[in-house]
């Protein structure tokens, strides 16, 4: 990587943080600058404005989110050849890898950006809403294979459990900043877990009541 490069990129790292510390409008050119040690003709030979800087910064959270998944979830299908075993290992190395994060989890840029979506261009938003339908298709497309091989217990819609699994993470993230809790996002993953696991398990045939007593049909 050149010094260009790596410029460029220490400059995303700061705002990231920045941003998911004290929010997007919080954040200014100038304490990125200050902190990066450039000058402010330096931040806009590198980003054209502050729009780009956050379309750039979201590109790079998104990929390597899905660097992420791609390991984890590939990680699950080498060690299993059934589609419903291979999303639950998944799911706990996932759980596993949130929990292994040294200070908890710094939180969601894509929920944090949303909050403040007036302040971005439509380029942005449009990336954020690409990202977030992505997600939603990878999981989907996880259920729909595992729906093939083992039938689900309930009528869900499979679109809205994949759904679930981005929810259940962003709102473990607040949960755990809010609790300064950081286990709370493993455990959360953990239980969707448990719940994809009922979710496909074979029903149980209901036992027979046992015949009761003639004694106590007397009384």
């Amino acid at each position: 990587m050149g010094k260009g490069a790596e410029t460029r990129e220490r400059i995303i790292e700061i705002a990231e943080a920045s941003v998911l510390a004290k929010g997007f409008g919080a954040t200014s050119i100038e304490e990125i600058i200050v902190e990066a040690g450039i000058t402010k003709s330096g931040f806009f030979y590198h980003f054209k404005d502050k729009n780009e800087l956050a379309h750039k910064m979201v590109r790079r959270y998104v990929d390597e989110n899905n660097r992420v998944f791609d390991e984890i979830f590939e990680r699950g299908h080498q060690l299993s050849d059934d589609p419903l075993q291979a999303f639950l290992i998944s799911l706990k190395l996932l759980a596993e890898t949130m929990s292994d994060l040294p200070s908890g989890h710094p939180g969601c840029l894509i929920a944090s950006i949303c909050y403040q979506e007036r302040l971005f261009d439509r380029d942005v938003r449009n990336l954020i809403a690409q990202s977030v339908k992505e997600w939603h298709m990878r999981f989907r497309a996880i259920l729909d294979d595992i729906a093939v091989v083992h039938r689900p217990r309930d009528a869900i819609d499979l679109g809205d459990v994949a759904d679930m699994l981005s929810c259940i993470v962003d709102g473990a993230i607040i949960m755990s900043k809010a609790l300064n809790d950081p286990k709370r996002i493993e455990r959360q993953v953990l239980a969707f877990r448990s719940f994809v696991k009922l979710l496909f398990s074979p029903a149980t045939a209901q036992l027979e009541k046992p015949p009761v007593p003639d004694s106590i049909q007397a009384a």
